[in-house]
């Protein structure tokens, strides 16, 4: 049952102030509150990366961009206190009923708790470990036990009856990108006929990247043993890093590999993950975007963080890791010269390209219903 204070919200707020895939990760629970709260609105307050998965999100009315202070790793932005002050008066203005402030399991809710306390939220919903005081009308706490960041986000809003059946991730492709990135994959000349692979080397966080030579060697492997066609994704900021890994191919290899870095926008980059047979990334938001979009994803999964947790959701996927002493670091940056990650072989992700590929091609209605044999490709 839905509590009765928040049955008769109109206005709701949800806060995720981190990056693309928690925002990912974050809107079956969203959901649960379009689906039980079907005459409110909602509005996301995101950081800026965050915010564009907000904008392809049907349940969302509008969104609010805010680098919050506490959620900057970097440690970037300078000092500014009447930046803070602004989005107070932001979040006032927007009169809402409710707010639900949405963190991993290592992130305090309390600065953005204060700031909805200050902007005259009266309902104000989140997890806290640490004591809320007046800041939260309702402090949850979750169950004792490992939970997938999707699960956790679930389990806060069903602390006031809010629920759904619907526990996929949701994100909507424009057809204009999809027009878009047909386009572009003409211009490019990827034949219809292989099996195209989107391969995102790039991550926020250094310590959850694969490294890019290995990134290289398994590019030559999917072309030579799969005849796969990869195209290589990333940022404006990431384009050096993609140019570097298609220099290190063979000319063989780099014939059937394409630069498609900074490419775009958000919603194109969406449309080519989901044109694509299978995706090859980090722990990153690219991940999060294959399981939105129903793309199998092999996940190349550095242990700062568990897999159990933040892995693919509901997606046909791989994820490959190697286990070590200091699993679950948490580091940024990694100073055991990526272990976790350096285990995974080339051969490895191929041939976990290859299974999924088996995997989904075989079930009625697959992706293409190829009839390329893969039994032994990639091992």
């Amino acid at each position: 049952m839905i509590d009765p204070r928040w049955a008769a919200a109109r206005r709701v707020l949800a806060v995720r102030l981190d990056n693309l895939g928690d925002v990912l990760v974050t809107t079956p629970a969203i959901h649960a509150i379009r689906e039980s709260l079907p005459q409110a609105t909602i509005t996301l307050l995101a950081s800026p990366v965050g915010a564009q998965a907000g904008r392809l999100n049907p349940d969302i009315e509008a969104v609010i961009e805010y680098e919050a202070p506490w959620m900057d790793p970097w440690c970037r932005l300078p000092q500014d206190s009447a930046r803070e002050l602004r989005m107070v008066e932001t979040v006032r203005a927007g009169r809402f009923d409710a707010a639900v402030i949405f963190t991993s399991f290592r992130q305090s809710p309390l600065p953005a708790a204060y700031l909805c306390y200050l902007a005259d939220v009266p309902l104000r919903l989140a997890a806290s470990i640490d004591g809320p005081g007046s800041l939260l009308t309702t402090r949850h706490r979750h169950p004792e036990r490992m939970m997938h960041e999707v699960e956790r986000g679930l389990d806060l809003v069903g602390a006031v009856g809010l629920t759904t059946r619907q526990r996929h991730l949701v994100l909507a492709v424009p057809d204009a990108a999809r027009a878009a990135t047909r386009g572009a994959l003409r211009a490019a000349a990827v034949p219809d006929d292989h099996w195209l692979v989107v391969l995102h080397p790039g991550c926020s966080m250094p310590a959850r990247t694969y490294p890019a030579p290995l990134y290289a060697a398994a590019i030559e492997l999917l072309v030579a043993r799969l005849g796969a066609t990869v195209v290589l994704t990333g940022t404006a900021a990431e384009r050096e890093l993609v140019a570097a890994i298609r220099a290190q191919l063979t000319p063989a290899a780099r014939a059937h590999t394409h630069d498609f870095a900074g490419a775009g926008d958000f919603a194109r980059f969406c449309a080519l993950v989901e044109a694509a047979d299978v995706v090859v990334t980090n722990n990153t938001g690219p991940m999060h975007v294959a399981a939105a979009v129903q793309t199998p994803v092999v996940a190349l999964f550095a242990l700062t963080n568990p897999p159990e947790q933040w892995g693919p959701w509901l997606v046909p996927h791989r994820q490959l890791y190697q286990e070590v002493p200091c699993r679950l670091c948490y580091a940024r940056i990694c100073p055991h010269d990526h272990a976790c990650l350096r285990g995974v072989t080339p051969t490895m992700v191929a041939a976990a390209v290859a299974d999924l590929l088996a995997e989904v091609d075989a079930r009625p209605g697959g992706r293409r219903q190829r009839t390329r044999v893969l039994a032994e490709a990639g091992r």
